[in-house]
């Protein structure tokens, strides 16, 4: 049995949907880890964090991309990324926190990483060719990037008292956004 246009259109608009949502949270993230060039406490530290962005960019066009090829309205990743307004853009609320001081950034990098490598594992079982591919490639990524912000979890956490409170405070305030509080990524 063939499916019926509508059944088409339907998978469709859901597929644009979901991909938008995969692409806009990982551009937004890797745009957050960008503020930090410069800026982090070590030079070590500060290539890590730009590399974690490059990683997120990566997904960020590969997920666009799809997003734009089953739109079919001739927009590629970088016209999702850079021409649309503010509002049209779904990702999950923890990413656009601003980053704060160190222990924050990386509370939200924890529990981001921790979660996209558990969806990306899940997602690489897709009927979707392609979404399971890009899920493939990207959970390698991401665990390292779930695995680098660990370190630095358990390090501030059993570092100084001001270090333990500061990690304790971004895990705190980073948790109230989780995108596992969102069905929009279970359909």
């Amino acid at each position: 049995m063939t499916p019926s246009l509508s059944t088409v259109e339907t998978r469709d608009a859901a597929l644009f949907e979901y991909a938008l949502r995969l692409g806009d949270d990982s551009l937004i993230l890797s745009q957050r880890l960008g503020e930090w060039c410069g800026h982090a406490p070590v030079l070590e530290v500060d290539l890590s964090l730009a590399n974690l962005g490059l990683d997120l960019i990566g997904q960020a066009i590969l997920f666009l991309g799809i997003a734009g090829t089953v739109e079919g309205q001739g927009r590629d990743a970088d016209r999702l990324a850079f021409h649309r307004d503010v509002l049209g853009f779904r990702n999950c609320l923890m990413v656009e926190q601003p980053n704060g001081d160190f222990a924050q950034t990386m509370a939200r990098q924890f529990l981001f990483s921790t979660w996209q490598e558990m969806l990306f594992g899940h997602l690489e079982g897709s009927t979707d060719d392609f979404i399971a591919s890009v899920a493939a490639k990207a959970v390698k990524e991401v665990r390292y990037h779930a695995e680098l912000s660990a370190e630095w979890v358990i390090r501030l956490g059993d570092g100084t008292d001001e270090s333990r409170r500061r990690m304790i405070d971004g895990l705190d305030w980073h948790w109230r956004f989780g995108c596992w509080y969102s069905s929009r990524y279970s359909r």
